[in-house]
């Protein structure tokens, strides 16, 4: 597999990149957490997740990383490993290149320009320039979807010779944007850089501005960003982006010269922010909701086709999670901006290395911890909850039926820890409530369930995991306070 189409799978639609030359990659190093908050994660699942990036970047020698997650409409996790460059640790404070996740962004900034009546996505592009190719028949809303047929500027996986020369961009579309279309506009979806350069355009006649002018002020600054131009880091004191040759040593990727990644990748910012960015499409603020469907809508082709691809950002269902995401790849960096509404989670991972497949690796590795696949519910479970409760019943009692539990959980539960359950729950007094919190979970081929207990005022939690089956033991049975 030649590597844009490889970069493409790991980045669901990432902004193309370049080589360029550099040192080893260090050990990863880890960086103060945020805080958590009340949609915190477990302490269990900070370690998981630590552990799983600090194996990602050290199989893959990419120097660094920054991660963020938000759940339930707040930042819970934002972290940095390893070395932003030369003498620079990462932090989560630095802003990272997220190239083609820049996308999104000017989708939305062009349906506030529809909302705002300054243009329709079915306006074609000759409305707003003149000498492009299929002008007269591709619409804005083709532009944004992946559909028009213009040709793609930079398909490479690499920095061709004339990148080494700023260009504005309608120097870019005067070469590539009059080139003959590679197909009848709407008929096939392609991925084309050079589609979002004649949309930025557009945006900027329409909206009376220059482009970056209106992210500030439609965009970034409602919600709190700060963002910085891609160009304006790609010098010392920001963030230094890797590559690799093959299973070549690590080298410092030289970017190319300004201009190139103009309205198609543009943006550089933290994982925080970008998170912040995915929180208000989850809970859809800043626009109307209405707008942020329409972006997220795939769009169909002529011949009936699902794209997978709204107005700047992938919609997909894998493994049974409905999912948002676009990908992102410029010089050394790759970016990964992934949403799971029905779960109300959003996770960025970004790097400083435009090799390996970090960024998706550790999205599929954050999801599996913060989002435990849930098991069916079936008749069981209610025995089950009966059966929970029944052993909670027996501790406070002082019982301890050890066949019930597996070998494990017999050592657990040794005659200080009995004494322990005896003698801090019975005073509580009756149990007066006992019932399931959430869905039934595989793990470690256990299955695991919670339940909340309830001794007259007060709630505690009770995680268990269970041997599958009607009467599985027990390998787990642990009561703790409760955040209620």
């Amino acid at each position: 597999m030649n590597r844009t189409v490889l970069a493409r799978l790991l980045t669901a639609g990432a902004l193309i990149l370049a080589p360029t030359t550099l040192a080893a990659a260090p050990a990863p190093q880890a960086v103060a957490a945020v805080p958590s908050t009340r949609a915190a994660l477990t302490p269990a699942q900070e370690t998981a997740i630590d552990a799983a990036v600090t194996k990602a970047l050290a199989h893959s020698g990419v120097p660094s990383a920054q991660v963020a997650i938000a759940r339930g409409g707040q930042i819970v996790f934002a972290r940095a490993w390893g070395k932003a460059g030369d003498n620079m640790p990462a932090r989560t404070d630095q802003p990272y290149q997220i190239a083609s996740n820049s996308k999104q962004f000017l989708g939305a900034l062009i349906l506030k320009l529809r909302d705002q009546g300054k243009l329709s996505l079915d306006d074609t592009v000759s409305k707003y320039l003149a000498g492009v190719s299929g002008g007269d028949e591709i619409t804005i809303r083709q532009l944004l979807s992946h559909t028009s047929g213009l040709r793609d500027f930079w398909p490479q996986d690499y920095d061709f010779v004339d990148m080494r020369t700023a260009v504005k961009p309608e120097e870019i579309v005067k070469r590539w944007g009059t080139a003959p279309l590679d197909y009848k506009p709407g008929t096939r979806w392609q991925y084309s850089n050079t589609g979002y350069v004649v949309a930025g355009l557009i945006a900027e006649k329409a909206g009376g501005a220059p482009l970056w002018e209106q992210f500030e002020r439609e965009l970034f600054q409602p919600l709190g960003l700060h963002p910085l131009k891609l160009d304006d880091t790609n010098k010392p004191g920001f963030p230094q982006g890797y590559h690799r040759y093959a299973l070549g040593p690590v080298v410092a990727a030289t970017p190319p010269a300004s201009g190139w990644l103009w309205a198609a990748g543009e943006i550089s910012m933290t994982a925080s922010d970008l998170a912040r960015w995915d929180i208000a499409r989850l809970h859809r603020t800043l626009l109307p909701a209405a707008d942020w469907e329409e972006q997220e809508a795939p769009v169909i082709l002529a011949d009936g086709t699902n794209s997978s691809y709204g107005l700047g950002v992938f919609t997909r269902t894998a493994d049974g999670r409905r999912i948002i995401n676009h990908g992102g790849e410029s010089t050394g960096f790759l970016s990964q901006a992934t949403m799971y509404p029905d779960s109300d989670v959003a996770i960025v991972v970004l790097t400083n290395a435009d090799f390996g497949a970090v960024t998706g690796t550790v999205t599929s590795a954050i999801a599996d911890i913060v989002m435990p696949r849930d098991l069916p519910l079936d008749s069981g479970e209610t025995a089950r909850t009966a059966d929970a409760r029944a052993e909670l019943e027996a501790l406070v009692a002082g019982k301890f039926e050890a066949a019930h539990f597996t070998a494990h959980a017999q050592d657990y539960f040794s005659g200080a820890v009995r004494k322990d359950y005896r003698e801090s729950l019975a005073p509580l007094g009756p149990l007066t409530a006992f019932e399931p919190a959430g869905k039934p979970k595989l793990r470690g081929g256990f299955v695991n369930r919670t339940f909340v207990a309830t001794f007259g005022k007060r709630k505690l939690a009770v995680s268990t995991y269970a041997d599958p089956g009607a009467h599985g033991a027990w390998e787990q049975f642990i009561v703790m306070p409760s955040d209620d």
